[in-house]
């Protein structure tokens, strides 16, 4: 099955399952949408699910579509740089390039940077805060579904390595919201208080990330 999102044909991929009582809706990174219902669920109810629920499909192929479209370029603190192969070992940031050698492994590249620049503003950001919290350990890795994550009981912040590739207040905001996890270990209001006692501008960054 195919259906028609801005001109191009998108591949539907159905997954029925025995125990499924919901049908989900989902477009992956492979562009394709993927719905997981019940095995009892006719083509034909699929096909009409789908039907009601165009204009979200549409949403979530325009978003997902456009995260791909980021990762074929190099992003570097939310800056876009042209990336050009050189007979050089070393790394050379340039006002709009990038000079890196033939066998440039970029995440490495992106991890060595991350390791000094993070660990640089969660230092700030722990200075800053206006609640007495413990000085947490820093821990980055790429992660899918999420830009960072609080550990109470180890005293650890993890912070996702895609943030390198985000504008310098993307990574400030996260930093702000994990070390707030340390006064509320939940999204309650008291939590977003504290986020915006120290960041007060977080739901203009919020809202600039749900497009990554």
């Amino acid at each position: 099955m195919f259906i028609d999102i801005d001109g191009k044909q998108v591949e539907v991929i159905i997954v029925k399952k025995k125990g499924n009582k919901n049908t989900y809706l989902r477009v992956k990174e492979d562009l394709k949408l993927y719905v997981t219902t019940s095995s009892l669920v006719s083509d034909r109810k699929i096909k009409s699910i789908i039907d009601e629920n165009m204009s979200s499909i549409i949403k979530m192929y325009q978003k997902q579509n456009y995260k791909q479209e980021l990762k074929k370029d190099f992003y570097y603190l939310g800056k876009k740089y042209d990336c050009v192969k050189m007979n050089s070992k070393d790394v050379v940031l340039g006002e709009n390039k990038i000079f890196v050698p033939s066998n440039f492994e970029e995440d490495k590249w992106l991890k060595k940077q991350a390791l000094s620049i993070f660990q640089e503003r969660l230092d700030y950001w722990y200075s800053c805060f206006n609640r007495k919290i413990p000085y947490p350990s820093l821990t980055i890795r790429k992660m899918t579904s999420r830009w960072g994550v609080c550990n109470s009981k180890l005293k650890r912040v993890t912070l996702n390595l895609e943030l390198i590739k985000k504008d310098i207040s993307c990574l400030d905001y996260v930093i702000v919201h994990e070390l707030s996890h340390f006064v509320e270990m939940n999204h309650s209001d008291r939590f977003w208080k504290v986020v915006g006692e120290n960041y007060p501008n977080y739901r203009e960054i919020r809202k600039i990330m749900k497009n990554y």
